[in-house]
């Protein structure tokens, strides 16, 4: 059974940063492809960014690019997601899911979910 733990949601100011991680138990991130997603109020959760675990390779949706970045530490099973020049649009909750292999940013093709971290943007 897979695991997925995120942590390192808060409240920051716009124009500021945060670091999520999600760590994976029960599989290695070497044959799994990790997504982050987000969910604000009364808007439908869209896909931010994937990435490879084995290459690091990453896909980022247009709206937080150079913004967002995603890296990965192969040996503590954890992900990363950077987020830089924060906005008050970027409120939600965020969270990360596995799937075997390859990257997409469809969620209904995550089998595995986080329980979610809150991130607010707001002065």
């Amino acid at each position: 059974q897979v695991q997925l733990v995120e942590s390192g949601g808060g409240l920051v100011q716009p124009g500021g940063s945060l670091r999520l991680s999600c760590a994976a138990f029960g599989r290695s991130l070497d044959n799994s492809a990790i997504g982050w997603f987000r969910q604000a109020p009364g808007k439908e959760r869209e896909g931010v960014i994937c990435i490879n675990g084995r290459t690091g390779k990453t896909w980022t949706v247009d709206s937080v690019k150079g913004r967002f970045t995603s890296s990965r530490d192969n040996a503590k099973n954890t992900v990363y997601l950077q987020m830089n020049s924060l906005k008050p649009e970027d409120t939600a909750t965020y969270y990360c899911a596995r799937r075997d292999f390859y990257c997409t940013l469809d969620e209904n093709e995550f089998g595995f979910w986080g329980q979610g971290t809150q991130v607010t943007v707001s002065s």
